[in-house]
């Protein structure tokens, strides 16, 4: 995700949307390693639902970005947007086996 942004048109709005981009991607797997290490099943599943939501919040900021449509970038962010929206569907059905209540 870095290498990408680093590779954005530079203007003002992808300075901005390109450092929200890179906050929750890197968070999806920060928090799905926390969840592998959590003391207690509510503590896994607060982890893999928290994975979900920076997913979702990864697919917001790459679709805000400013790149024209003739870009080559433009297929990679949709490639990235997707990519968000598998790891999303994932994390949603591990989430959904969640009996604690959380």
């Amino acid at each position: 995700m870095r290498r990408f942004v680093n590779r954005l048109p530079s203007t003002p709005a992808n300075w901005s949307d390109g450092k929200q981009v890179i906050r929750p991607s890197g968070s999806v797997a920060a928090n799905y390693l926390e969840a592998q290490e959590g003391v207690s099943r509510k503590d896994f599943f607060y982890r893999i639902k928290i994975s979900r939501k920076e997913a979702r919040e990864s697919a917001l900021w790459l679709r805000l970005l400013q790149i024209a449509n003739t870009d080559p970038l433009n297929a990679e962010r949709n490639l990235l947007i997707d990519e968000a929206g598998e790891l999303k569907r994932i994390l949603s059905a591990i989430a959904a086996k969640d009996d604690t209540g959380g």
